[in-house]
């Protein structure tokens, strides 16, 4: 479990960090205002969701086993 949802989490968070900097949200870095870190942003932030769901889904199967 924790192998998934640890770095799960972590993506998560530098996604959603990283979208907020790319449309200008938080700025004073280089990549605040920048469409690139618009777009690489959420998809790091749905590759980390998608991990923290396959650690609980796995964490689930190994319990009822």
């Amino acid at each position: 479990m924790w192998a998934f949802v640890v770095p799960g989490v972590i993506l998560a968070v530098v996604g959603v960090i990283w979208t907020l900097q790319g449309v200008d949200v938080l700025r004073g870095s280089v990549m605040s205002g920048s469409s690139l870190w618009a777009t690489v942003g959420p998809v790091v932030l749905v590759v980390g969701l998608v991990l923290v769901v396959i650690g609980i889904l796995n964490a689930r199967h190994h319990r009822t086993r």
